[in-house]
């Protein structure tokens, strides 16, 4: 490595957990000539699943920021230099050759790594990133053109000419040519670049005519799914049977300024893919009931005079949280995740309670580790946390896997109730209706009650209609006279 090379370090890119490949740009903290210190936060990030900061881990002047806000960079792509011996002045380029191209004209293929022994900027808390073994190489959208990764170390790329373009500067590289692109085989570097999926899959990808490369996996460490074929298939299907007509010149002309093109990506478009892949795999049943929960109001109006829940967020939905724990704890079957590719049915003997947030970005789903081991006022307080940091848009990607069943409040938007959709990897999903006064007979007269609805929508293939609607009944039974809780719990 020259000097140069030892003076001007690159911070890329890192993986910030969960099989993630590319995030979003969403601040700089920094720009060219700003000083910076180990650990220091730089830019802030949107992954498919929550906003990052990301510290940098080394000290210096920043030389250059390689993105604006706004971009989309893949894991492992430079996005900013930082000069570390800012006192060596000109000293350091004078010395090199003419031969050695400045940072801005030397092309990607010629980069060489960060550091000798091949470490790669990780956020700090993630620990080391993957081998790159695992991914395969991303295609490019139609009429996008990506900055190209920096070589691995273990096989570099060769030289190329001193003009080639900047990775710094994506719109100047040159479009792909398809017929000089690699094998799906291998990746620049020697190494293996297939698409990860199990034998079985791969054959039925074959029969069905489907391109591995295409197909987004939502399996394990990025494993490609029966599933995951299947939805591919329909979307080949589905897009040709779909008649295709152009706009007239008077329509387009019509909507001019008019509409609004937004793309779609970040946790819109990563909700998106899990709604459609939990919508054409698992099939859904729902049931509902609606309940009389005038008790349980009284109660919630009660606890938040408790000196013991003082401060914390006390209202309806922590109570159907906790009917919804006891429901589980008498009915453990619902608790469970269905394993398609080993054909297997996981139960789980702890509960990841997910509460659906909406918040700026979109539809996140945190969840409450072992929420069914937490008191009332540990519930409580962790609800209140959960739902605090979803607002600050400060959910970390750890927060929200591991789910195992999932409450949505709909009923804080004024909604009687609704069919929701299970998030992937779960059995179940509770959706919570608006508390509104109703006459209801109680005591055999015709009387105004506080009511609401419940809809239970749980996954078909583990969840007999008997059990689903068990589950239910319980949980309407502990909101209908809430001392069930102590009881029952």
């Amino acid at each position: 490595m020259t000097a140069v090379e030892q003076r001007f370090r690159e911070f890329k890119m890192p993986d910030v957990g969960e099989g993630l490949t590319e995030a979003e740009i969403l601040k700089w903290f920094v720009a060219p000539g700003d000083t910076v210190t180990d650990g220091q936060v730089v830019c802030e990030v949107e992954t498919a699943k929550a906003a990052v900061e990301l510290p940098i881990p080394f000290d210096g002047v920043v030389h250059e920021v390689r993105f604006d806000e706004g971009a989309t960079v893949d894991v492992g792509t430079p996005i900013i230099s930082v000069d570390t011996d800012p006192g060596a002045g000109e000293a350091a380029p004078q010395a090199a050759p003419a031969a050695e191209a400045p940072a801005a004209e030397k092309p990607a293929a010629a980069a060489e790594p960060e550091e000798k022994e091949g470490r790669q900027a990780n956020l700090v808390g993630y620990g080391a990133a993957p081998a790159s073994t695992k991914r395969r190489p991303r295609k490019p959208l139609p009429g996008v053109q990506r900055s190209a990764p920096a070589p691995s170390v273990e096989a570099p790329a060769p030289q190329e000419p001193a003009h080639a373009p900047s990775p710094s500067r994506p719109e100047a590289a040159p479009a792909p040519t398809p017929t000089l692109a690699p094998s799906p085989e291998l990746n620049g570097s020697g190494r293996t670049a297939r698409p990860l999926a199990k034998p079985p899959v791969r054959k039925l990808a074959k029969d069905l005519g489907i391109d591995l490369e295409t197909v987004t996996p939502s399996g394990a460490d990025g494993i490609i799914t029966r599933e995951d074929v299947h939805a591919a298939a329909e979307a080949v299907q589905a897009a040709r049977e779909a008649p295709v007509a152009a706009p007239s010149a008077a329509t387009t002309a019509a909507a001019q300024g008019r509409e609004r093109r937004v793309p779609v990506k970040g946790v819109r478009k990563a909700t998106a893919q899990a709604m459609v892949h939990s919508a054409f795999t698992a099939p859904h049943v729902t049931e509902f009931v609606t309940v009389d929960v005038t008790r349980t109001m009284k109660l919630v109006a009660e606890l938040k005079q408790d000196p013991e829940l003082s401060g914390l967020r006390v209202n309806p939905l922590l109570l159907v949280a906790k009917a919804l724990l006891v429901a589980i704890r008498r009915n453990p079957d619902i608790n469970a995740a269905w394993d398609d590719d080993n054909q297997e049915i996981i139960y789980k003997d702890y509960v990841n309670l997910g509460i659906a947030a909406a918040t700026p970005r979109g539809l996140i789903v945190p969840n409450i580790k072992d929420a069914d081991a937490k008191t009332l006022p540990e519930l409580a307080s962790a609800l209140g946390e959960l739902v605090t940091t979803a607002r600050e848009g400060k959910t970390t990607p750890a927060a929200m896997s591991g789910g195992t069943i999932t409450i949505t409040n709909v009923g804080v938007f004024g909604i009687d109730a609704g069919t929701p959709i299970i998030n992937p990897g779960e059995s179940a999903i509770l959706a919570f209706g608006a508390v509104k006064l109703q006459p209801w007979v109680h005591k055999g007269e015709v009387k105004p009650r506080q009511v609401t609805t419940l809809a239970l929508s749980f996954d078909h293939r583990l969840v007999d209609g008997e059990l689903g609607s068990k589950v239910l009944a319980d949980v309407a039974a502990v909101l209908e006279r809430p001392k069930r809780l102590i009881t029952w719990a």
